[in-house]
């Protein structure tokens, strides 16, 4: 392939990917070489070859056969940074490979990288993560760190239960900031492999080489920090890393299970130091969230199941029902498209329910009258005993109805059950105040507002 034909690629890409991603991603390839069907690019980074093997080799594919040029797989390699200057100067790639390659990386291997820590995901990259209400301010925080520079929120703190995205917005910072800025030194591991390092430091009496490498980093990330709790010896050594880094000014990212104050047995001191950055809630996915992200994830499907169908109504029905952890989600879908193509079927909802049985049966939460009356309460900002109480004042007793009517709708509890629970109320007042909500709810725009939010609230 000539220079000539590459450059009318070239053209063609940016017009199929858009000038942005052409920007990004194909503008600094310089072609090197086309040898037994296999084209060699040369990427200025590691992260830059394994980006594009995942993301854009099989397009860059597709447009060299179309334009004639008979190719059968694509491989990028990372040249020596002298060299990718002169070539980046020169507009054209070297001849030579002796001193050009360090890793070759092609379109059939798995796009992981090695950092000092431990290995990232390809696929846990910002384009890849799904945004929405829950988890927003915490993917602005993250996208504020990876764009480098001067340190804003020092440490970043995210936190959240299992499966709503710490892990994944921790690699892709460092992805980004791997991409922006490959000279940085990141090193990114989890709180069990910090404590690991530290014990064998100390078994083969290398601690100057362990303070050394975690004293020497530009960027620190630390994945589930609440496992050093109560390890009194490898908290110490955090917390002396942890202020080293701080004077030097350079940039702390640590996640967890819950908030700072809230970690048992983590030492009041390293607490605080945690509490002094930005501390960020990854809160349980919503219906559109878990509904945005499945779209996605079938998107990604669809090119390795061209030929599957998916009938109307069936992600609403997974979005549903399946509320409490995104990586249940996304398994559950893997497994339908599966299924679905061993089968050679549509997937039908009747499919979906066979299929995810065992899945939706462990998912199936059970809304309880206490945790409604909590959350209403909580809701319109009145004590739990004042809404169950005798009182009949408006305040108290339009949070009551509210509460009813969520109770009939969302718990199996009959009339006279849920009037039990209200302070040994009749079925009928509990009729009644169902009835009223309902009205309400048609005709006051504030009244259905309310009861969509705390809906949705139970819900996840």
């Amino acid at each position: 392939m000539t220079q000539e034909q590459w450059g009318q690629i070239r053209q063609d890409l940016r017009q199929v990917l858009g000038q942005n991603n052409f920007t990004a991603w194909i503008e600094p390839l310089q072609f090197q070489s086309l040898h037994d069907g296999i084209a060699t690019f040369n990427v200025p980074t590691n992260f830059m070859g394994n980006y594009l093997t995942q993301n854009y080799a099989d397009t860059i594919l597709s447009s060299m056969n179309s334009a004639g040029v008979a190719v059968r797989r694509i491989q990028f390699v990372v040249a020596s940074r002298q060299q990718a200057k002169a070539q980046a100067a020169a507009g054209t790639a070297p001849a030579a490979a002796a001193n050009k390659v360090e890793t070759p990386v092609s379109a059939d291997r798995p796009g992981d990288m090695d950092l000092p820590g431990a290995p990232l995901d390809a696929r846990f990259s910002f384009d890849r993560f799904v945004v929405g209400k829950p988890n927003e301010l915490a993917h602005a925080a993250a996208r504020r760190v990876a764009e480098g520079g001067p340190v804003s929120f020092n440490p970043l703190f995210l936190y959240g239960g299992v499966g709503l995205g710490k892990t994944h917005l921790m690699h892709a910072i460092a992805w980004e900031l791997h991409l922006k800025s490959p000279h940085l030194n990141v090193v990114y591991l989890s709180a069990e492999q910090f404590m690991y390092r530290f014990v064998q430091a100390l078994r083969d009496r290398k601690m100057m080489d362990f303070k050394e490498l975690f004293r020497s980093v530009d960027v620190l990330m630390v994945d589930d920090v609440q496992f050093i709790a109560g390890k009194d010896s490898t908290q110490e050594e955090f917390f002396h890393t942890f202020n080293a880094l701080v004077d030097q000014n350079k940039q702390i990212i640590i996640s967890a299970d819950r908030a700072p104050g809230e970690i048992k047995d983590l030492e009041d001191r390293i607490k605080s130091r945690l509490q002094c950055g930005l501390v960020v809630d990854l809160h349980p996915t919503d219906y559109e969230l878990r509904l945005g992200i499945l779209q996605s994830k079938v998107d990604a499907y669809k090119l390795q199941y061209p030929e599957l169908q998916i009938a109307p109504g069936v992600l609403e029905f997974l979005a549903h029902r399946i509320s409490t952890n995104v990586r249940v989600l996304e398994g559950a879908l893997t497994r339908l498209f599966a299924f679905a193509s061993l089968v050679g079927r549509e997937i039908t909802l009747e499919l979906t329910q066979d299929c995810l049985a065992d899945v939706l049966r462990a998912s199936d939460r059970k809304i309880t009258v206490e945790e409604i009356q909590r959350k209403v309460a909580e809701h319109f900002n009145i004590r739990l005993s004042d809404m169950i109480g005798p009182k009949r004042v408006r305040s108290f007793a339009r949070p009551r109805q509210v509460a009813m009517y969520l109770c009939k709708q969302m718990t199996t509890r009959s009339l006279p059950e849920i009037g039990r629970r209200f302070g040994g109320r009749d079925h009928t007042t509990v009729m009644h105040g169902v009835r009223k909500i309902e009205e309400l709810k048609i005709k006051d725009h504030q009244m259905a507002e309310d009861l969509e939010l705390l809906r949705r609230a139970l819900e996840a």
